[in-house]
C-alpha cells in the first residue's frame, strides 16, 4: 500500500511535466504547416466556375481529335490539370495546360507530378488570352459560350488540320465536324479548315487552265468551274483542314476527282478520271 501511495504522485508528476512540456511547444512560436490547396466543384474563377471535365468524356474528346505522341497539346483553362495529363499518359502527347489561378495551376502540377507524366506536361500561370499557343496541333477547352466566340478568331487563324475539342459549348455558327456524349455530358470537335474563297487557275490539264470560283463559310465549300465558255457546279466540294477534294464532268460525262493539299496561294494535287491520274497545281490570279 505505501508503494503504490508513492508511484501515484510520481505518475501525476511525470504527466504534469509532459504536460509542461506540451504547453511549451505548443507555445514556442512554430507554426504549423499550411493545408494543401484543394479545389471545391463550383468554384469561381477569372471568367468561369470549376466544373472537372468527366474522365470518360476526356477519352472520346481525345480520340476524337485522334491525339498521338506526335501531337503538341495545349488545354486552355487547364484546372486540375486531367486533360493535359491525361493527352500525355494515355495517348502519348506532350501538353501545356494554362491556367489563371496560381493556386490551380500549382495543383495541377502536384497532379502531374503524382501522375509520373512531369516530362511530357508542363503547366503556365497565365491569361488564355495572353499566353501564346499558335505551336498546338490539338487544343482543348471548356469554358463559357462567349469565351469560345471571343477565341474563335484567334482559332480559325491557327494552321489548317489543327484539331479543337470544346466541352459542353459550340461556336456558334462554325459548326462542328464532329459530336459526342458520355453519360449526360458532350463535347464538340472541329477540323480547323483553310481560307480557299476567292478565285483560282488550275493548270497541269489537257485542253488548257479552268477557273474555279470557291465559296466558303468555315469547313463547307462550294463554287463553280468554268472552262471554254462553259461553267458547272463544283460537285462533292469538301474541305477538312488543308485537305480538298471536289469533283467535276467533262462534255464526254465522265466524272473527275480533284483530290489537293492547301499551301496558302497555292493548291497541288491530282485529278482521277478512270484510273488515271493528272497532276495539276491551283494559283490565285
Amino acid at each position: 500500500m505505501h508503494v503504490l501511495r508513492l508511484v501515484v504522485p510520481i505518475l501525476l508528476a511525470g504527466l504534469s511535466t509532459l504536460g509542461c512540456a506540451t504547453t511549451v511547444a505548443n507555445s514556442s512560436g512554430a507554426t504549423p504547416a499550411p493545408a494543401a490547396y484543394e479545389p471545391i466543384r463550383g468554384q469561381a474563377g477569372k471568367d468561369v466556375i470549376w466544373i472537372p471535365t468527366p474522365e470518360g468524356l476526356i477519352d472520346k474528346m481525345l480520340s476524337a481529335a485522334k491525339v498521338t505522341d506526335q501531337d503538341r497539346l495545349f488545354d486552355l483553362g487547364a484546372g486540375d490539370g486531367i486533360i493535359a495529363i491525361t493527352a500525355a499518359r494515355k495517348f502519348g502527347a506532350q501538353s501545356v495546360g494554362i491556367e489563371y489561378n496560381p493556386d490551380m495551376a500549382q495543383f495541377a502540377r502536384r497532379k502531374v507530378a503524382e501522375a509520373g507524366v512531369a516530362d511530357k506536361v508542363r503547366i503556365i500561370t497565365g491569361d488564355i488570352f495572353k499566353e501564346d499557343f499558335s505551336t498546338a496541333t490539338v487544343v482543348t477547352l471548356y469554358l463559357m459560350p462567349h469565351l469560345n466566340m471571343k477565341l474563335r478568331p484567334t482559332l480559325l487563324k491557327m494552321k489548317p488540320g489543327t484539331r479543337v475539342v470544346s466541352h459542353a459549348f459550340n461556336m456558334g455558327d462554325w459548326q462542328p465536324d464532329e459530336t459526342m456524349s458520355h453519360e449526360h455530358s458532350q463535347a464538340y470537335f472541329w477540323v480547323v479548315p483553310a481560307q480557299v474563297e476567292g478565285s483560282w487557275i488550275m493548270t497541269g490539264l489537257d485542253g488548257g487552265p479552268m477557273r474555279l470560283n470557291i465559296s466558303q463559310s468555315f469547313q463547307n465549300i462550294g463554287g463553280t468551274i468554268a472552262r471554254g465558255g462553259q461553267t458547272q457546279s463544283m460537285l462533292g466540294a469538301r474541305l477538312r483542314g488543308d485537305e480538298l477534294k471536289f469533283q467535276y464532268t467533262t462534255p464526254d460525262r465522265k466524272v473527275h476527282t480533284f483530290s489537293g493539299r492547301v499551301e496558302g496561294r497555292r493548291i497541288t494535287g491530282s485529278v482521277n478520271a478512270e484510273y488515271m491520274y493528272t497532276q495539276v497545281e491551283l494559283t490565285r490570279p
